[in-house]
């Protein structure tokens, strides 16, 4: 599944015709192309260059998952601009925190399009569902992290709206799990949202699940949490938490002689944490909804190349959401090739979404940018920590909602 085809990185197997879908409100000169880039008026858009806005949460509740992102991006566009850009503009960017606030979000992303101009959006950020009704209204490219309900942003385009929460299911019940204790940091909407889906796609399959256990490192013992998830008789667990909190409840589960069949993280699967929490989250199995580091290959030494060249003060490249970051700016990068030698928003929209086969160069299976938002991702990836808590292992590159894999 996640192999693809190993194809240049911003054509990536579009069919040559989607190439004409270009440029609406622009027409070319005599002079050829750099005549047509001197007269474009679109926003963001230069003679030499095209301004993005970046979007991240890096501060407030949940930060410390995006502290990659701003590396990713910083890679994949480091790539393009050396491979000479796109139809020769240079890919420039202004970045803002929303600290995790829809508020924030909103102002941030309206300074960034009024007073910055830029040509569109990549975020990665969970905090924008507010601001997509004024950024659709105004054909703002969007490019990033997203809820399923936002499929009906013609503006907005991710790879990923929903992975089947069934995957994971079938692998908590392969390895002989039958009750989940769902566990979570905090309490956010968009996290009892999520939560809430997964609970109901676990219970139509046979698994019996917990209500939410949320537990707060600041004032909660994550002894009492395993308490919880023992009196509550599951055997296996999913977080909803940061990455050191999975790991103080793992920690004291295992303390606990808590025998748990199966313990699953959503969020975690970066290298840089295996020096630090690595042991305590040895065993640990997080899903991978791109092609997996340690399987290697031709997509994979690329995007390391571009992160140690591009983005050295990340030593380690091995992080989840430096990848989708990568993958997401990627995405952008590939609208603004089909959208020809003087983009609009409009045509980067309609010749972004017609693609069918994009793959992020072999980073991600195929997936049709004209239904995605209507098909969730069945099958993926899983990786597990090993015993000695210092390396991921692939337990399998492809597992399904129907429980096939390999």
């Amino acid at each position: 599944m996640f192999l693809g085809r190993l194809s240049p990185r911003l054509l990536g197997g579009a069919a040559a015709a989607i190439l004409a879908v270009a440029v609406t409100g622009c027409s070319a000169s005599g002079d050829g192309g750099r005549a047509a880039a001197a007269a474009c008026n679109s926003p963001g858009v230069t003679a030499d260059q095209i301004k993005l806005g970046l979007v991240v949460t890096d501060s407030g509740t949940g930060s410390a998952a995006f502290d990659s992102a701003r590396s990713g991006v910083d890679a994949r566009i480091g790539l393009a601009n050396q491979e000479g850009g796109i139809h020769g503009r240079r890919i420039v960017y202004e970045w803002r925190d929303d600290a995790n606030s829809p508020p924030q979000n909103a102002n941030v992303t309206t300074n960034l399009v009024q007073h910055d101009s830029v040509f569109g959006l990549v975020t990665a950020t969970a905090a924008i569902g507010d601001s997509l009704d004024g950024l659709a209204a105004q054909n703002v490219p969007v490019v990033g992290f997203a809820q399923p309900d936002w499929g009906k942003y013609q503006n907005f385009f991710t790879y990923l709206y929903a992975a089947s929460p069934d995957t994971i299911g079938r692998y908590i019940q392969a390895s002989g799990g039958t009750k989940v204790a769902f566990v979570t940091t905090g309490a956010s909407a968009f996290t009892l949202q999520v939560m809430a889906r997964y609970q109901t796609a676990f219970q139509a399959i046979g698994l019996g699940t917990t209500d939410a256990i949320s537990y707060a490192s600041s004032t909660d013992s994550p002894a009492r949490v395993v308490q919880q998830i023992s009196a509550a008789g599951a055997d296996s667990m999913i977080g909803f938490t940061t990455s050191a909190d999975f790991a103080a409840i793992a920690q004291a589960a295992r303390a606990a002689h808590l025998d748990l069949s199966s313990s699953v993280a959503l969020t975690g699967y970066d290298h840089s944490l295996l020096a630090t929490l690595g042991p305590a989250l040895s065993g640990v199995s997080f899903p991978v909804y791109f092609r997996p580091f340690e399987a290697g290959g031709a997509a994979i030494d690329r995007y390391r190349a571009a992160m140690t060249r591009f983005a050295p003060e990340t030593f380690v490249p091995e992080q989840q959401f430096a990848m989708h970051a990568y993958i997401y700016t990627d995405m952008f990068l590939r609208g603004l090739e089909l959208a020809g030698s003087c983009p609009t928003r409009e045509g980067f929209i309609s010749a972004l979404r017609k693609v069918s086969d994009y793959d992020a160069g072999g980073l991600i299976a195929p997936i049709d940018f004209g239904n995605n938002a209507s098909q969730p991702l069945n099958c993926y990836a899983f990786v597990k920590i090993n015993p000695a808590g210092n390396a991921f292992q692939v337990v399998h590159e492809r597992l399904c909602a129907d429980g096939t894999g390999t």
